[in-house]
């Protein structure tokens, strides 16, 4: 597989234990903490070894310095492309550290302070409680660079109001800490400069008890409303663009918007989707419409698959070049191939959803209790469901 370069001055990630209390860091601040392979493994042992140890009753997920987390190590990726499998037992332990995130048996905390970009947003989102703050931004991009919305968000993002998950999951966009809370992607907010005093206030609770972890957390929360140019007071337009049942017809509606009065904001957002994979947007479309009719298990099987075949190059090399223009040559010119959305043949899209022989599909448990789901049915936007 894809070799890792070993950075012998600092460890990638920190796992401490405070009596009752357990804390994971990521330690790359530098690097926006990226998860690496070596960093799922990390998490994967500490979660497993906390789970069943009956001292370990709390558990606390932050990022060093100003980040929470980046996402996935691109770069890894990238360097791996010419082995088509030399990734796969590291997507696949990433999933299943997913799961087992979801499923967690014990309470958990995240401290989003900063970053929490694509992958590295599941160590935020499913857990019982997600503080974020001013810093923080999340954003789930992988359809740009000819990638699809992946680690359990094709699930999350088919459960958000309306047609909410479609637009984060197509354009990319970036929502606040504000935003987040209103979505009911995250359950708490609170000050950056209150963070370490909550974290201090949490250690020293050393319970696990839901209730008085929610109670210290409140403490130092304040409730938030999103601001007026925000995107969730858009969601009359999501809802009426975003239902459509293609790419091309939700570009096109999108765009008729836009010249309407008072829609400036659109217009940025649709270049960037003009800008994106056509593979990779309608990959991430179709993923997220089955989101809505898929199990939490389902959607992570669904979703190794993509990632399997994504990178092994199926249909379409997007990824690898979505990766080079962004990361490793920088100049931000993808050149997509095909690089228009009716060059996309649907039939090849089937290719990439395609079961894998049983003893190649992700295993994980069929049915267990998903922390995530309802998370949302709290939030300020709980009313506005969708069917189909």
């Amino acid at each position: 597989m894809a070799q890792e370069v070993a950075n012998t001055s600092e460890e990638v990630l920190l796992g401490e234990e405070i009596e009752h209390v357990r804390l994971i860091t990521l330690n790359r601040p530098r690097h926006l903490n990226i998860i690496s392979s070596r960093v799922v493994s990390l998490i994967a042992e500490y979660l497993e070894k906390w789970e069943k140890d009956d001292n370990a009753e709390l558990v606390i997920i932050k990022g060093a310095g100003r980040a929470f987390s980046a996402g996935g190590d691109l770069r890894m990726f990238y360097d791996g492309r010419t082995q088509k499998d030399s990734c796969l037992e590291v997507a696949y332990r990433f999933y299943w550290l997913c799961n087992h995130i979801h499923t967690y048996k014990k309470t958990q905390v995240a401290l989003a302070h900063g970053i929490s970009i694509g992958g590295g947003a599941s160590l935020m989102v499913p857990l019982k409680f997600s503080v974020v703050t001013e810093k923080t931004v999340f954003a789930t991009p992988e359809a740009s660079i000819g990638f699809h919305t992946e680690c359990g968000f094709s699930y999350i993002h088919s459960h958000l109001p309306g047609r909410l998950g479609e637009y984060l999951a197509l354009t990319g966009a970036r929502l606040n800490g504000k935003e987040l809370v209103a979505a009911g992607l995250a359950t708490h907010f609170v000050p950056f400069e209150k963070i370490p005093e909550l974290e201090k206030r949490l250690v020293s609770l050393n319970s696990g008890n839901a209730d008085a972890v929610k109670s210290a957390i409140e403490e130092f929360s304040v409730e938030v409303e999103p601001d007026e140019d925000s995107v969730l007071n858009k969601q009359s337009i999501i809802d009426e663009c975003f239902s459509k049942d293609t790419v091309a017809e939700i570009i096109e509606s999108f765009e008729v918007e836009s010249r309407k009065e008072g829609n400036g904001w659109i217009g940025p957002v649709l270049k960037g989707l003009k800008r994106s994979s056509p593979t990779g947007l309608k990959i991430t479309l179709r993923s997220i419409r089955e989101g809505r009719k898929q199990s939490l298990s389902e959607c992570l099987k669904k979703e190794f698959r993509l990632t399997i075949n994504i990178l092994r190059s199926t249909i379409s090399a997007d990824v690898y070049e979505g990766i080079r223009a962004l990361t490793i040559d920088k100049d931000n010119s993808p050149k997509w191939d095909p690089p228009t959305l009716d060059q996309v043949d649907d039939e090849k899209i089937d290719l990439v959803f395609k079961p894998f022989e049983e003893n190649l599909e992700l295993q994980i448990p069929e049915k267990e209790e998903c922390r995530w789901d309802g998370k949302y049915e709290n939030s300020a936007y709980a009313s506005l469901k969708v069917t189909g």
